[in-house]
């Protein structure tokens, strides 16, 4: 594989959580212990948050959530709903590992 390749479809990953989440603290750690093997794009979005309202009306109930997309030119910067492929709640580091995968190999 070109290294080159790598960094243009890199993988972008966005956490939906809530503080005092259990379920949101080891979904964090799985992704963290992925990343520490694998370079991608990570980021956390606290949707009780005032500026993630339209997230919490989404996903109030459904926290932790993990998008994953392929992160090519002419894709937002933030996740959508459309062109992400999702994890809820309980998942492992093998599963997220292998959406990375996917979304490394997306052909836009």
């Amino acid at each position: 594989m070109f290294p080159t390749r790598v960094l243009l479809n890199q993988a972008r990953l966005t956490l939906f959580t809530r503080a005092g989440c259990g379920l949101c603290d080891t979904a964090k750690h799985t992704v963290i212990q992925l990343q520490k093997r694998r370079p991608f794009e990570y980021a956390e979005r606290d949707i009780m948050e005032p500026g993630n309202k339209s997230w919490r009306d989404v996903y109030d109930f459904d926290v932790p959530v993990l998008h994953i997309q392929s992160v090519q030119d002419g894709l937002p910067k933030e996740a959508e709903l459309s062109d992400a492929r999702k994890l809820f709640h309980r998942f492992t580091e093998s599963q997220v590992e292998q959406l990375v995968d996917e979304a490394e190999k997306q052909v836009v």
